[in-house]
């Protein structure tokens, strides 16, 4: 235990708010704090930097306004607007949420937490960061930053995805956002995440330009740099998966449209198949008994295009392209939701993942 005491909670939160009133980034869903960009922000926010969300953002809210054009948008174009993001559930529980809103609550967003937490997409950090943001609610926000800040201002040594210390997490976030005065609780949440996004930084703190620095018990222990508790991470796994990129006597191109649920749900890509072994006749092997078994064709496989190396969240791929000929048989499948030949032309108008929208690239640079 330190001799020194633990900061006040009305302490930091006025030399937050202090602090964050002298500037912030000029971000485009801070130029409108309504409750359908506070939302859409936070949501693209996951698991995603700024920079990357910021273009995002921008085309989302010219595609879809407001809440009643998202939820009556096809599918399609949702997961299009997403392409790119990643993590594509969060597109579909959008569009459902926004259904829900439609249906409900007269395509507004509610301002309360219980029917915010019963929407899709939708948890504890994002309603405190909806019902303060948009609606000026002292409700806490918990986030990889904030988190991050609350284990150094109060050096909290013990693993912060514990289930007790998550609960004193969340219970000091909510004494700072309750000392706030009234009406200024998204002005200090805000500022929690952006001292934790630019100055509470992991590894390397700048902890000279913080303004908790002199309340702070990591800086005062010499140990910021060790706060949050880092936990050893397990061995992360490793896929071999094989796309088929097949042409049909025409040039068209053969793509599978996945489940709805799922990693990639509803997105559009090759048809492949996954296998423990990185030998290219192996993989071939592979993939010519999966598409006449999933799709009732064969193809003859004519070459490889260079594999793609991509990490998921729990888990890594090397996935490896064939380039092949539709030989014989009629598409057929019951495990896609749908089966497509599609013109050259016409590939860029479906959503693709990441990965296959890698193997598109691939294919403009081939020779003719």
């Amino acid at each position: 235990m330190s001799a020194l005491s633990a900061p006040a909670p009305n302490h930091l939160s006025s030399a937050l708010l202090a602090w964050i009133a002298l500037g912030r980034r000029d971000l485009p869903w801070r130029q409108r704090r309504d409750p359908y960009a506070v939302w859409i922000s936070e949501i693209m926010l996951q698991q995603t930097q700024v920079v990357t969300v910021v273009p995002y953002f921008d085309r989302w809210m010219a595609r879809f306004p407001d809440i009643a054009a998202l939820a009556a948008a096809p599918l399609d174009d949702v997961l299009k607007a997403w392409e790119g993001l990643g993590y594509y559930a969060r597109a579909r529980n959008l569009q459902r949420a926004a259904q829900i809103v439609v249906a409900q609550y007269g395509g507004q967003l509610p301002g309360e937490r219980g029917a915010l937490l019963a929407l899709p997409g939708i948890g504890r950090y994002t309603v405190g960061a909806i019902l303060s943001l948009a609606f000026g609610q002292p409700e806490p926000v918990l986030d990889g930053n904030v988190r991050r800040v609350l284990c150094r201002v109060y050096d909290i040594a013990e693993d912060p995805r514990q289930p007790a210390v998550v609960r004193r997490l969340w219970d000091t976030a909510a004494a700072l956002v309750e000392a706030a005065p009234a009406g200024q609780a998204g002005d200090l949440n805000e500022a929690l995440m952006e001292l934790g996004a630019q100055v509470c930084t992991p590894g390397r703190p700048a902890c000279g330009s913080c303004p908790l620095q002199a309340a702070c018990l990591a800086h005062a222990h010499g140990v910021e740099a060790e706060r949050p508790l880092r936990r050893a991470k397990p061995r992360t796994p490793h896929y071999q998966v094989t796309a088929a990129v097949i042409q049909d006597p025409g040039g068209r191109y053969l793509l599978i449209q996945r489940p709805p649920n799922g990693l990639l749900g509803g997105l559009w890509g090759f048809p492949g198949c996954t296998t423990d072994t990185p030998d290219a006749a192996a993989l071939a092997d592979c993939l010519t008994r999966a598409l006449a078994a999933e799709l009732g064709i064969s193809v003859a496989v004519d070459g490889l295009l260079p594999p793609i190396k991509h990490a998921y969240t729990h888990f890594r791929i090397t996935l490896q392209p064939f380039l092949c000929r539709l030989v014989s048989g009629t598409v057929r499948s019951q495990t896609y939701t749908h089966v497509r030949w599609v013109a050259a032309a016409d590939l860029d108008t479906y959503a693709f993942p990441v990965t296959d929208r890698k193997i598109l690239d691939l294919l403009q640079i081939l020779p003719a």
